[in-house]
Order: C-alpha cells, then structure tokens, then sequence
C-alpha cells in the first residue's frame, strides 16, 4: 500500500501580530493536518512569537530570529526543518480554506511532473477580486500576479502557469531538492521579492511544471498592491530598491542564450534605458542597486553556468 503523502507548513514573520493566529488556525484546520508547521520570525518587535508561542499544539514550531535575515532565508530556514513530501510556502497575512493543502496535494500526487500548485487567491477585503492566481511573465522580463485585480468569477478555470508566488504554494520535496543551487532553494541575496520569480523559472528550465488550481481557496489580506500608482512611494525604498535590483539578478541567472533572445536584446536594451531614464528623474535612490549588481555579478555569472550544465545534462539523459 502506497505511503499517505504529508505536508508541512512553513511561515516567515515580522511584526506579523495582526495576522499570525488566524492563519495558524487556519492551517490547524486543513483536512489534510500539517505534518509540522514552522513559523520563522524575522526579529519582530510586535507580540507575534508571544502569540505564537502560546498556540498549544505540538506541530507549531517557532524559530525566532535575532536579527531579519529576510524572506528567503527564513522560507529557506524553516524548508529545511521539515522532512515531508510537500511544503507549503505561505504568507502570514493568508488565510486558508480548509481543503486547500489537500486538493492540492491531491492533484500533485496524481501528476508526478507538477513541482508547484498555488490555489485562488483573493482579496480578504473584497472576495469578489483575485489577488493572485500565480505568476507571469512577459517578454520584457517583468513578471506579474496572474488575475491580480480582476473578478475572481474569471479566474474559475484551473491551468499550467509560469510559476507560484511564494504567499500560498505549495512545492514538491523532490523538486525543491532538484533545483536548489549552492544549497539554498531560495536564493537568500533575495531579501525581499522576486525570489519567487527566480524559483519559477529556474524550476521550468528544468523540466518542472507548475500549476493554478482554481478549487483551492484562500483570503490575501494584501490590498495595497492594486491602488495604483500611489501605492508604489508607500513601499519603503530599501524594498523598491531590492526588487528592481532582484528582477536584474534573476534576468542574468535564467535567461536562456539563443538567437531569439540575442534579436530581442536591442528592444529589451532600449526598455531598459528608458526605465533607468525614469529612476533618475523619479527614483535616483535605486541607481545605487548597479553597484551591488556589478559586485554580485561573478556569483550571478557562476550561477548561470552552474544551471545550464544542468540543463545539459538533464537533456543529454532523454
């Protein structure tokens, strides 16, 4: 008889006191229970260890940081403290539906080729409207939440994607162990976003698929991300500053050399210079991200090479 296949759950808080017990209870309530849920505090200075300290339940395991190491070291942390089958990367602003891990887990274990699901999520403050139905991207490299802002009712067909973001997916063990590169799945010089992005698509390029499952519901307190414009100047500029400089890192790490992408440089060169027009009329306090991009690009230069022997390799073998 074939092994019941276990997940476990692995948070990263900070400051995450408003949030934390009702995604906790959330989780303790899946049909399919968590094998383990970690929580990961990122030196919160609110009550979120108290609170989660005092949830009485011998799965909750919380590690609490001296300092913020950032959310792909500590997603990194708690992955490696658990030892199931699927891991469910999620954030502590998300609450779950009850059988959200199990459909999931159901259908991945039905499609051994399927490295990520993410369910439908939508806005807690408005139900009616996606927050996220996992990522795309385009041409210009610029990746994007799937559905982000439109009517759920349109996002009821479930479908293979570009990839999960990290706030409520789940990924497959042998996937994570497959595609981590100097030993960390998520590439920890992400502090802060993209980090998902990079993940994706180095996971595609090596052969693994990942999936949107409409059935799996879930509520994202986020409700920023679609004000518009405006909303961009409320992000702090250390953040802003980590997401522009991570989309660079995970361009130089994944795409693909060929001829399509050397016809398409000039285009993307031209997109590119118009944006860095952009910042130094609106945004200088990102030019100094170009600096911690040349230094880090021998270890991004390394790492492009690291994946495509793998890939290689990986084809050699069909």
């Amino acid at each position: 008889m074939k092994k019941a296949a276990t997940a476990s759950v692995c948070i990263v808080t900070y400051n995450s006191g408003s949030d934390i017990e009702r995604c906790i209870q959330a989780v303790l309530q899946q049909t399919l229970p968590a094998a383990r849920i970690v929580v990961v505090d990122n030196a919160s200075t609110d009550d979120t260890c108290k609170i989660v300290s005092g949830i009485q339940e011998p799965t909750v395991m919380l590690v609490a940081n001296r300092v913020n190491v950032g959310f792909a070291a500590g997603q990194n942390q708690a992955i490696r403290l658990t030892d199931s089958d699927y891991a469910l990367v999620l954030n502590p602003d998300v609450e779950l539906g009850e059988d959200y891990l199990a459909r999931i887990v159901d259908f991945m274990e039905q499609h051994p080729d399927v490295g990520s699901v993410t369910g439908q999520l939508v806005l807690a403050s408005n139900q009616d409207i996606m927050d996220s139905a996992g990522i795309e991207m385009g041409s210009t490299r610029k990746a994007w939440d799937l559905g982000g802002g439109e009517p759920a009712s349109q996002w009821e067909q479930s479908r293979y994607i570009f990839g999960v973001s990290g706030a409520a997916s789940v990924y497959r063990r042998r996937m994570v162990e497959d595609i981590s590169m100097d030993g960390q799945f998520y590439d920890e010089s992400y502090f802060a976003y993209k980090e998902d992005v990079d993940v994706a698509w180095r996971a595609q390029l090596l052969g693994w698929k990942s999936y949107y499952l409409a059935e799996a519901k879930a509520l994202h307190e986020r409700g920023w991300k679609y004000e518009g414009r405006r909303s961009r100047k409320q992000i702090p500029l250390f953040l802003r500053r980590h997401s522009y400089q991570n989309r660079i890192y995970t361009i130089i790490k994944n795409e693909p050399a060929s001829w399509k992408m050397i016809l398409s440089i000039p285009r993307l060169a031209g997109l590119e210079i118009l944006q860095i027009g952009y910042i130094v009329v609106f945004e200088r306090g990102l030019l100094r991200c170009w600096s911690n991009i040349f230094r880090r690009l021998p270890v991004l230069l390394r790492q492009r090479a690291a994946l495509k022997h793998r890939i290689a390799e990986r084809k050699g073998k069909r």
